[in-house]
């Protein structure tokens, strides 16, 4: 129940019972080796901008992926506005975002928030929910200036705590929908406690971005391989000087999750790989995560208290895609104050996971409430 708890407060999730420790392999079975090159932005997204935006201490750059899926010229439907949970960055909405623009007219935009993915901001410390909800508010205006298009604001995890509070302080004056994905007050309230612990259990580098993107499959943080070649870029970056030591650091060594292979072969080849890792280690570059989510410890509490109440309290329709409910949300669905959606079999990355589903949900949600249309042809 604890690590369960843990997923509802970062967007990230421990490894599989026991932790992968160097040296360690995880048999997948027979078959062809799955393939963990990552994926282009430019797959799935039209194009990519830094929006600069003046604060008090200057002007910050925030990166915004975006796409228009209109149905017929002239026709760009509503915006909706991604945002992503702690670690994670815009691109964790790629794979989702060519789906959504598949089932219905609309433009989307998915920015990094700040500290997060490649925004600069003056103050990248400052990560407390009402800063963050005006970084949002100044980026909508920036792109659509004092008149901006209708638009419903979704939020993953740490995201969706920003997406509430950017919605009760009217930051986005055209504000007509509100989705919140996987995080709920009660539970996340309980988890943190234990939250340390959690992000201590992850590994803190990576020998390569391919190696990353097989950790976060293989271990179940990410459980769609190709959102996790796509968005995993995000998460962590390159650096030049290697933390590592022949006494062992909490990293992933290259091939050690390894797909089923002849056992002689593959004992040869490690032994002959490890010598050469130790000759070569301090030469080699290597990953680790672009957010150290266990700074942010003072912030959590911001996110996250009073969530429940904000939320019902919001003006405008509500979709809250979640697979358990606190009382206060429970009792607030009983009267219909906002839709629910259940997405069974997902993790807490439930828009990585399953993204065709999430996306149905929001489709349907934002037909119903007639703030767009069904693409032609598009069987629902």
């Amino acid at each position: 129940m604890e690590k369960q708890l843990h997923l509802n407060l970062l967007a990230s999730r421990p490894p599989m019972a026991g932790g992968f420790q160097s040296g360690s392999k995880m048999k997948m079975g027979p078959g062809r080796k799955r393939d963990f090159s990552p994926l282009a932005w430019s797959q799935y997204f039209e194009t990519m901008e830094d929006v600069e935006v003046e604060n008090e201490n200057g002007k910050d750059i925030s990166l915004v992926l975006t796409s228009v899926c209109p149905q017929k010229i002239g026709s760009h439907g509503p915006v909706l506005l991604l945002l992503h949970g702690g670690g994670h960055s815009a691109l964790s909405w790629a794979v989702f975002t060519a789906v959504i623009c598949s089932r219905i007219n609309c433009r989307v935009v998915a920015m990094d928030l700040r500290a997060h993915g490649d925004t600069k901001v003056k103050n990248p410390e400052d990560l407390s929910a009402d800063t963050m909800a005006k970084d949002i508010g100044k980026v909508v205006e920036v792109l659509y200036g004092e008149t901006p298009p209708p638009i419903m604001i979704i939020g993953h995890s740490m995201g969706g705590a920003v997406a509430v509070h950017t919605a009760v302080a009217s930051h986005i004056p055209s504000l007509i929908g509100l989705c919140v994905i996987d995080v709920v007050e009660g539970t996340a309230m309980d988890a943190l406690n234990s939250m340390q612990n959690f992000l201590r259990s992850r590994p803190k580098t990576f020998k390569s971005l391919e190696n990353a993107i097989e950790w976060s499959v293989k271990s179940g943080q990410i459980r769609n391989i190709e959102s996790a070649r796509v968005s995993m870029g995000g998460q962590v970056k390159k650096c030049e000087e290697s933390t590592s030591s022949p006494g062992g650091s909490n990293s992933i060594d290259e091939g050690i999750i390894e797909e089923e292979e002849e056992e002689d072969v593959e004992e040869e080849s490690n032994k002959k790989r490890m010598k050469e890792d130790d000759q070569e280690i301090k030469k080699e570059s290597i990953f680790t995560w672009r957010v150290q989510l266990s700074k942010t410890e003072k912030y959590w509490d911001g996110w996250f208290r009073g969530l429940s109440a904000l939320f019902l309290t919001c003006p405008v329709p509500k979709l809250f895609a979640i697979d358990l409910l606190d009382k206060e949300l429970t009792i607030g669905q009983m009267q219909g104050k906002f839709q629910m959606q259940v997405l069974p079999q997902c993790g807490h990355a439930v828009h990585e996971d399953a993204p065709e589903k999430v996306a149905d949900a929001l489709a349907t949600f934002m037909v119903r409430h007639k703030f767009t249309e069904f693409k032609e042809g598009y069987l629902w």
